[in-house]
């Protein structure tokens, strides 16, 4: 069965103010942020009601506008009393969060400084990213063609649309050569992320993650090394050289929409999804739902 399109399911949605009907949250073909990325945005999970660490969003939404020039009408604490609403009209449970601001149609070219700061939120249910059996065996990921950008040549530091059209190429490219997802690289060449989640390595009961200076740290991956030290696992952050991929024993991904992800291979490499990715993974489980 074909999923429903999403400008045709049925629920509510917060867009300026009014939480209205899901077909009727539009915008005009004339948007800045349509033709200029001019949008930033959260991705967020729901479980048994309750939206995991969402006042942190919040602030990074507030964070990634900042950066963009863009001023939120609405403070962190009121975007999270308004996704709880958004999550309660839509009756979800265990779901998925976006909320995101983006330039009108006020003014139309590069410049835009005329343009308002529009803000939607939107929740639907959802499950797990990946299957069972994906979960269970490791994704597979091969390597993107596009890189990372320099924080000199892209405000990296943002969740921003427009730092994520690479990432659709690289993520279409790897699904049509059979693979899950891709892994990045920086603009120096060091191991970076995949489309979506931040990446950690495991060997010798050490877990390895990227420095997160050209790309987001992401909240999810934050939340697991904190994990990961709690229970007593060294975590060490540094470059990583892609010739290193095949010296670890273990590899996942970790991210809003991922949770904590095995790899089973990167390219040639090969991964076990071993005791330190299910201990992490079962961890953060019982953690966002509070078991």
């Amino acid at each position: 069965m074909a999923a429903i399109p999403f400008d045709q399911r049925d629920g509510k949605i917060y867009l300026d103010g009014d939480m209205v009907d899901w077909k009727d949250a539009k915008i005009h073909v004339l948007t800045h942020a349509l033709h200029y990325a001019s949008c930033v945005f959260e991705g967020e999970r729901a479980y048994n009601g309750v939206i995991f660490k969402s006042l942190e969003h919040s602030e990074r939404l507030h964070k990634s506008a900042a950066i963009m020039g863009m001023k939120l009408p609405l403070s962190p604490d009121e975007l999270t009393a308004l996704k709880d609403k958004v999550l309660k009209a839509n009756n979800i449970q265990d779901g998925y969060v976006r909320a995101f601001a983006w330039r009108g149609s006020e003014q139309m070219g590069v410049s835009a400084q005329l343009t308002q700061t529009h803000i939607a939120i939107a929740a639907w249910d959802w499950g797990s990213y990946f299957s069972a059996e994906k979960r269970e065996q490791g994704i597979n990921l091969c390597m993107a063609q596009y890189r990372r950008p320099a924080p000199d040549m892209a405000p990296t530091q943002a969740k921003a649309a427009g730092l994520y059209m690479i990432c659709t190429i690289s993520k279409h490219n790897a699904e049509a050569q059979g693979y899950d997802d891709a892994l990045m690289l920086d603009y120096r060449g060091y191991v970076a992320e995949a489309t979506g989640a931040n990446l950690f390595l495991i060997k010798d009961e050490k877990i390895h993650t990227p420095t997160p200076d050209c790309f987001l740290n992401g909240i999810t991956r934050q939340t697991v090394i904190k994990l990961a030290k709690d229970k007593g696992y060294e975590l060490i952050e540094r470059h990583i050289k892609p010739e290193e991929l095949g010296d670890f024993e273990e590899c996942f991904l970790t991210g809003s929409a991922a949770e904590v992800t095995a790899v089973g291979s990167i390219a040639d490499h090969k991964y076990t999804v071993g005791p330190i990715v299910r201990d992490l993974r079962d961890a953060y489980e019982s953690l966002v739902r509070q078991l």
